[in-house]
C-alpha cells in the first residue's frame, strides 16, 4: 500500500511539472504573437497604392512651354496670357471684381508640364498667378478644391473660378466673396445624343465619345463592382459654361440596377444602386487625394478611371453599404489567440493545486498524533533508513536517532508534553533530511507516516 501511494505522489509531481511547462510554452506564444500587426478592415484591399515615377503613367502631355524669358515678356504685355494647349477657364467678371483693381497677372499653361517645363513657369516671376493645367499657384500659396460642385467643375470643364477668386483673395489678405459655387449644371441628354450611347452600351457595356481618350476598360472594374460589372461612358472634356448631359441618370432608366460611370474628361460620376451615398463617398475620397496630380498632368482616361476603381474597392473592402465581403482564410493564430490567456491560466492553476495540495492535507492529520504512537513510529522509520543509509545520510540519521532517545528518556520520566513534541519535531526534521539522500522514494516521515496508516 505505501509503495502505491509514493508511487501515485510521484505521478502527481509529474502532472506538476508538466502544467508548469504548458503554461511557460503558453505564455512564450502569446508574447511572440503580440508583436503582429492589426488590420482594422475586413479584408487586405487588392488595389494597387504605390507610386509611379513621373512620365511612366503617360501623364506628360506633348505641350511644352517657352523660356522663363519670353513668357515672362508676354507677362509684362498683358495681364492674362494663355499658352498653347492651356485648358483652363474661369468666370471673368468674379475674379476681376476678386481683383478689386490691383495688377493681377495671370499666366495659363497646358497640362502635362514635366519638372523642367514647370520650373520655367515658376520662374517668370511677373506672374501674380500661375495655372498649370487646372492647378493654381501664386506665391507662396496652392488654391485647391475641397467641395463636389468645384472638383466637377475643374475636371469636367476646366473650371477654375473658386480657385482664383480663393488665391488673389489671399494674395490681398481679404476675405473671399462668399459666393458659393454651384458648378455646371445638368441638363437631359437629347434623344440624338442619347440612341447611339445606348446601343453601344447593349452591344460592348462601353461607349467612347468624339475626343476621349479611353481604350478599354480596366480588369479591375470586376473587383470594384462584383455583382454586375459597371457599363462605362468616355466623354472628352465638356465645354466651359454649357450644361453637362446627365447620361447616368438617363441610363438609369434604361439599365436598371447596374453601376454605370460616366467620365466627363477627368470626372467620374457614378449612377446606380445607392447612388445617393456611394457615388459622393468615392468621389470625395478619390478627388480630396487624387485631384491636386490630375490637375497639373495629362493622365488619359483609363489611368484615371483605374485609379477611381481602386478606390471603389477600397471603399467596399471596408465593409461599408453591405458589399459582399472577400473570402478570408482560416487563421489559426488569430482565432486561439483569445484562449491562450484562459489556458495559461488553467496551468497555473493546476500547478498551484498540485504543489499546495501536502499543505492542504497536512501529515499531521494523517500520522499519530499521539506522542508514543508517534515515537514509535519514527523509530520505525530510523530503523528502515539505517538499512539504506550512506555517506550522505549518516550525520542527520544519527541525529535524528539521538533526538528519538531524548524523547523516549523524556516519555519514561513523564516530562511536558511540549518537551516532548519539541524532541519529535526535531528528529522529524533530521530523518526528513536524512530520507531526501535515500536513493528511493518513500523514506520522508511525511510520506512514510502516510503510509503506515494506510
Amino acid at each position: 500500500m505505501r509503495d502505491r501511494l509514493v508511487r501515485a505522489v510521484s505521478r502527481a509531481r509529474g502532472w506538476r511539472w508538466v502544467a508548469l511547462a504548458v503554461a511557460a510554452a503558453v505564455f512564450a506564444v502569446f508574447l511572440i504573437a503580440q508583436r503582429q500587426s492589426v488590420t482594422v478592415s475586413y479584408g487586405q484591399s487588392p488595389s494597387s497604392g504605390a507610386g509611379v515615377a513621373e512620365g511612366s503613367a503617360g501623364e506628360l502631355g506633348d505641350a511644352t512651354v517657352p523660356s522663363a524669358d519670353e513668357m515672362t515678356a508676354l507677362v509684362k504685355a498683358q495681364p492674362v496670357v494663355r499658352l498653347p494647349g492651356a485648358v483652363a477657364h474661369w468666370d471673368e467678371q468674379r475674379v476681376r471684381a476678386a481683383a478689386g483693381g490691383e495688377d493681377i497677372r495671370i499666366l495659363v499653361t497646358p497640362p502635362g508640364l514635366d519638372e523642367a517645363e514647370r520650373a520655367r513657369v515658376r520662374g517668370v516671376e511677373e506672374a501674380t498667378v500661375r495655372v498649370i493645367g487646372t492647378q493654381v499657384t501664386g506665391g507662396s500659396y496652392r488654391a485647391t478644391a475641397d467641395r463636389l460642385p468645384e472638383w466637377r467643375a475643374q475636371f469636367s470643364t476646366g473650371d477654375v473660378t473658386v480657385a482664383l477668386v480663393t488665391l488673389i483673395s489671399a494674395l490681398r489678405k481679404v476675405d473671399a466673396p462668399a459666393e458659393p459655387a454651384a458648378g455646371p449644371q445638368w441638363r437631359e441628354p437629347t434623344e440624338a445624343e442619347l440612341a447611339p450611347v445606348v446601343t453601344e452600351l447593349r452591344r460592348t457595356g462601353r461607349h467612347i465619345g468624339p475626343g476621349a481618350t479611353l481604350d478599354d476598360v480596366p480588369q479591375t472594374a470586376a473587383t470594384a463592382f462584383p455583382d454586375n460589372r459597371p457599363l462605362v461612358v468616355a466623354l472628352a472634356r465638356q465645354p466651359y459654361g454649357k450644361a453637362l448631359p446627365h447620361y447616368g441618370r438617363a441610363l438609369e432608366r434604361v439599365f436598371p440596377d447596374t453601376p454605370i460611370l460616366v467620365m466627363y474628361g477627368d470626372w467620374i460620376e457614378y449612377s446606380g444602386p445607392r447612388a445617393a451615398d456611394f457615388a459622393e463617398l468615392a468621389a470625395v475620397t478619390f478627388y480630396s487625394q487624387s485631384g491636386d496630380r490630375i490637375s497639373r498632368y495629362a493622365y488619359p482616361q483609363r489611368n484615371i478611371l483605374g485609379a477611381y476603381l481602386s478606390r471603389v474597392t477600397d471603399v467596399r473592402y471596408a465593409g461599408l453599404f453591405d458589399r459582399p465581403l472577400p473570402y478570408v482564410p482560416f487563421d489559426p493564430l488569430r482565432v486561439g489567440l483569445p484562449v491562450l490567456p484562459w489556458l495559461f491560466a488553467a496551468c497555473v492553476l493546476v500547478f498551484l493545486v498540485l504543489s499546495v495540495r501536502p499543505v492542504a492535507r497536512p501529515s499531521s492529520r494523517r500520522r499519530p498524533t499521539a506522542a508514543p504512537a508517534r515515537l514509535a513510529a519514527l523509530t520505525a522509520l530510523a530503523v528502515e533508513q539505517s538499512a539504506l543509509t550512506g555517506r550522505d545520510s549518516d550525520a542527520a540519521l544519527t541525529r535524528g536517532l539521538t533526538q528519538l532517545a531524548a524523547a523516549r528518556t523524556a516519555l519514561e520520566e513523564k516530562l511536558p508534553d511540549r518537551h516532548v513534541r519539541r524532541l519529535l519535531d526535531a528528529a522529524e526534521a533530521e530523518l526528513d533530511e536524512a530520507g531526501r539522500t535515500m536513493p528511493f522514494k518513500g523514506y520522508r516521515p511525511g510520506e512514510y507516516l502516510r503510509g503506515e496508516l494506510s
